[in-house]
């Protein structure tokens, strides 16, 4: 029997168009990760800038020098050799951030470029009206510039060093339509002009930069008490920026957790982070001491967890790594105990690590046991004399996992005694083999160290607890 050849044109059309739309969507859903993608690392540069920014801030001595610590990082973002920051004051600009030589300054001797400190002095004694020369038009029309050749360019030919000026770029700060400053970068530390992306991250980062100048100048009309107080909800606000809203859904892995602290800001983090879409990092840690410093080396610390995860190995590799950024940044007084899982749902394997933490317990058919590889505090140790190992097993069905600092264990009563690593265990037991759920489970652990607690509402340590299963 004959096929009409209608039939064959119409089948083939069909054919064509589902294809088209198959590509359409794959397409599309390319664009969409490409797009989440973008805003989680745009997400990880705010985290990162205002962790860099607070720590600035931790002495009122050192206000003046926050936005030389903006500068730098912005530096570090785009891979620039040198950036300055100008803030609008009348009808000029004035350099108030700086980072490398900058190049853009008049008459200016070799000796002076070598010495940033001078090259700033300069630059505020510089006048750079708005409307006036390359920056200050920038500043005037409020659109950006991007020069990727600025050799001879003329509008640089009054500066001394502008023969060093190969590449440049030029962003207004404007918020509620008001302009806040400039910011320029001159000269790629890679080979070539400033590129499209380099420009775009310029771009995104200058409103972070306003939220930078706006705490500054809150921060410097205060009193010292005052100062005290602002640091405290800046603290706050920062910690609560940096904790994980909710916990990852990863398929036959459920994750819940809960931190407190026992001041107005913690020193104790969990994070969870995606390496790919097999393997989720599962971190705790308690920073050294309570209050502002702690949160603050907790918020460092998580940066450096967030930048350097995506490229490690293994769990050794990434406390390694880890250790080499705290000891290069941390005092000497300053550490980090902390302890990962690296779970693998598509073997259903845990690689278990720790760094001078606690115990990881574990909970598989009414049995209770304990995991302590050996690995040194993170930041006390040079890399040479710092050791991690680390445990590799299989995570089978029912099996529970628990995480926790050293705030449970440590809690004490009345008399002097702690809680102890026994109570832990036995309430973990307890609730698992009643049946309960994760976040009941958590309740009842907490609600133990309170009755044990001799002052349930002022704990001498934070408390944090992560529990994963295996469903």
């Amino acid at each position: 029997m004959e096929i009409p050849s209608l039939i064959i044109l119409l089948f083939a059309v069909s054919f064509s168009i589902v294809i088209f739309y198959c590509f359409y969507l794959s397409n599309k859903n390319f664009g969409l990760r490409n797009r989440i993608k973008d805003v989680m690392h745009q997400k990880a540069e705010i985290s990162n800038f205002l962790s860099l920014f607070s720590q600035s801030l931790k002495d009122i001595d050192e206000v003046d020098n926050s936005m030389n610590t903006t500068a730098r990082y912005i530096a570090d973002l785009i891979e620039a050799e040198s950036i300055c920051i100008f803030e609008v004051h009348d009808d000029s600009l004035r350099a108030i951030g700086l980072s490398g030589a900058f190049p853009l300054i008049h008459n200016a001797n070799q000796y002076v470029m070598t010495k940033p400190k001078y090259i700033l002095d300069m630059l505020r004694r510089e006048k750079f009206h708005i409307g006036e020369g390359i920056i200050g038009e920038v500043a005037a029309a409020r659109e950006s510039l991007m020069l990727e050749d600025a050799t001879g360019d003329p509008r640089l030919a009054e500066f001394a060093g502008s023969a060093k000026i190969s590449t440049m770029m030029v962003v207004p700060m404007v918020r509620d339509a008001i302009l806040t400053g400039v910011i320029c970068a001159v000269n790629n530390r890679r080979i070539g002009p400033f590129t499209p992306e380099q420009f775009s991250r310029l771009r995104f980062i200058s409103s972070q930069v306003i939220l930078a100048q706006n705490l500054v100048k809150v921060y410097s009309s205060l009193s010292e008490q005052q100062r005290l107080n602002q640091e405290l909800e800046f603290a706050r606000q920062l910690q609560a920026s940096l904790l994980p809203e909710s916990f990852p859904p990863w398929d036959q892995f459920v994750v819940h957790a809960v931190t407190r602290s026992s001041k107005e800001v913690s020193g104790d983090f969990y994070d969870f982070v995606e390496i790919d879409e097999n393997r989720l990092l599962i971190v705790v840690a308690d920073a050294c001491g309570k209050g502002i410093p702690a949160c603050m080396l907790m918020a460092m610390t998580r940066s450096f967890i967030r930048s350097i995860a995506p490229r490690f190995s293994s769990v050794e590799d990434l406390l390694d790594e880890l250790n080499i950024n705290l000891f290069r940044d941390t005092d000497e007084e300053r550490f980090v105990t902390l302890a990962c899982c690296l779970i693998d749902k598509k073997n259903d394997l845990i690689e278990y690590a720790r760094a001078g933490h606690t115990e990881l317990l574990t909970f598989l058919r009414g049995h209770i046991r304990k995991f302590y590889p050996d690995g040194s505090a993170l930041g006390i140790l040079p890399s040479e004399m710092a050791k991690f190992d680390s445990i590799c097993f299989e995570c089978g069905q029912d099996m529970t996992l628990l995480l926790f600092t050293d705030g449970i264990t440590e809690a004490i009563n009345s008399e002097g005694e702690e809680f102890g690593l026994e109570r832990l265990q036995e309430e973990f037991k307890t609730s698992l083999l009643n049946g309960d759920s994760l976040e009941d489970t958590i309740n009842k652990i907490l609600k133990a160290v309170d009755d044990f607690a001799v002052d349930p509402a002022n704990h001498i340590d934070d408390q944090t607890m992560v529990i994963i299963q295996h469903v």
